[in-house]
């Protein structure tokens, strides 16, 4: 399995959203420097973010994004979703079909039950984590340096 680097980005660019006081808006320039990103790349990830229910755009000179939800019911499934989409992660070929001359091997698959029990494994285990776990992992010992000079950069780039 590989995920692209834009479930990654998005996951980050929610807890930067999370960072953020009542009623400020950060605009999508800012997060997507932040984070290294492309601008162009990365509206297209805050409009699939929108989409999907996870974050707000504000429009206007004073325009920007903040979470839509509470960060407790924002998982990380659901920021792989509004990016990658619902699809499986497994769809089998027919090659057993093929390798034993089945009628029809498209309907044969060893791997399918195994796949299916491990992809529900995975998926359960991303909606157990949520924006406010990763938050406060955030804001532990090892990066609360780094975290408090994010939220001076923050301050100074936030939109109220």
């Amino acid at each position: 399995m590989h995920m692209k680097p834009g479930v990654e980005q998005s996951v980050y660019a929610v807890l930067l959203l999370n960072l953020l006081p009542d009623k400020a808006v950060l605009p999508g320039e800012a997060i997507s420097q932040q984070l290294g990103t492309s601008p162009t790349y990365f509206q297209k990830l805050l409009r699939k973010l929108v989409s999907a229910g996870l974050i707000t755009s504000v429009p206007g000179v004073k325009g920007g994004f903040k979470l839509n939800k509470k960060p407790e019911d924002i998982n990380v499934f659901d920021i792989y979703v509004a990016i990658e989409g619902q699809q499986s992660l497994y769809s089998p070929s027919g090659v057993l079909g093929d390798l034993l001359e089945l009628e029809e091997p498209e309907s044969c698959c060893l791997l399918t039950e195994l796949m299916v029990e491990a992809e529900h494994a995975w998926r359960s285990h991303m909606q157990r984590e949520t924006i406010e776990s990763l938050s406060k992992k955030m804001k532990e010992q090892r990066f609360q340096k780094k975290t408090t000079e994010l939220a001076e950069w923050l301050e100074q780039k936030l939109v109220t």
